[in-house]
């Protein structure tokens, strides 16, 4: 038996208040289906705004007051991603009252979701709840409900929010990850070792994924 039959672990550290993270996630999908190449993935967890108050915030106001966009700056990108989007699959739909919100419980969630080997479908039902219907992802029973809909005990789901049990074993995870020198999501670590960060497109993980063949055969040989 060689490395090569050894499935490639692919972590990718995201919060899902992130659109590039879904996006890259898209592209990254595409280039391993486009590649057959047999993967683990893990999810873990990252809160781009760690401080956010419970009413969250104007999504717009946000990227303004964060990163100093203009409004023009703004409605370029969000074309940009909504483009990127459709290409991919994944409808973003962006308005004007849109907020951000913090995801702290949103993390716990996932957290408990793994347990029951639904972590990654729960982070794709997140994404398209806060990205194409807006629902309030800092909101307990918003995310009891969509861990209903993929199946999940939403009376247990609820609990795990309310008592907030994994609250201290997620934030050990957020800050190995801080450790590790992660300040920006996505960030994708291949082989557990190899880190890229961003949405680098289809082609780009696709070179990615064969260069990472290659040293695999070679280091089987």
């Amino acid at each position: 038996m060689t490395q090569s039959n050894t499935p490639l672990r692919i972590d990718i550290v995201s919060d899902v208040m992130c659109p590039w993270c879904i996006i890259g996630y898209r592209q990254l999908a595409q280039a391993l289906d486009a590649a057959g190449t047999a993967h683990e993935l893990h999810w873990h967890p990252f809160e781009l705004n760690p401080t956010m108050p419970p009413e969250g915030q104007n999504l717009r106001e946000h990227i303004i007051e964060k990163y100093g966009t203009t409004p023009e700056q703004s409605a370029a990108s969000r074309q940009q991603m909504t483009a990127l989007g459709d290409d991919l699959g994944f409808e973003f739909a962006f308005n004007d009252e849109m907020r951000m919100h913090n995801t702290f419980l949103a993390h716990q969630l996932l957290h408990w979701a793994d347990q029951q080997s639904q972590k990654h479908a729960l982070k794709m039902a997140l994404f398209t709840a806060h990205f194409t219907h807006q629902r309030d992802l800092s909101n307990s029973d918003v995310l009891a409900d969509v861990a209903a809909e993929i199946g999940l005990d939403r009376d247990a789901a609820l609990k795990v929010l309310q008592d907030q049990r994994f609250a201290d074993e997620v934030r050990a995870v957020q800050n190995f990850w801080i450790k590790q020198g992660i300040q920006g999501v996505p960030a994708v670590v291949f082989d557990s070792k190899h880190l890229v960060t961003g949405a680098q497109g289809v082609e780009n993980y696709s070179q990615i994924l064969a260069q990472l063949a290659q040293m695999s055969e070679q280091t089987a040989e």
